[in-house]
């Protein structure tokens, strides 16, 4: 049995930690659970924190990428916090690009960022 991904609420915004590797299972679990989640809440943004991810194969950053999309055309913005260098290389190479994503190097300016953005 795979661990969900939590999701917390927190006003308008929606916070995600993913503290452990992801397998192929928990990755679909978790995109269809962020954006049943966006559609029950409303949410206005999403910030997820990848801090302790060192590793993601190419079908994991096939789904976050796809889950950032998604929660975009859902009328969210997104925030992307603590990317590894090994992550961002990863991504880069696989041709995933996130240039309407914000990112931060940790959790607290990625919420203060969302919050800037959200405000204006």
């Amino acid at each position: 049995m795979n661990a969900r991904i939590p999701i917390l609420k927190l006003n308008e915004v929606l916070i995600v930690s993913i503290q452990w590797e992801l397998d192929d299972q928990t990755a679909i679990q978790f995109q269809e659970d962020l954006l049943n989640k966006m559609h029950e809440t409303a949410a206005l943004g999403v910030v997820i924190d990848l801090t302790p991810i060192d590793f993601i194969d190419s079908f994991i950053a096939k789904v976050l990428g796809d889950v950032i999309n998604m929660t975009g055309l859902m009328g969210a913005k997104v925030v992307i916090t603590g990317i590894q260098p090994a992550v961002a290389i990863t991504l880069i190479e696989l041709g995933i690009r996130l240039s309407n994503v914000m990112t931060a190097l940790d959790l607290e300016n990625g919420l203060d960022k969302l919050y800037k953005e959200l405000e204006a």
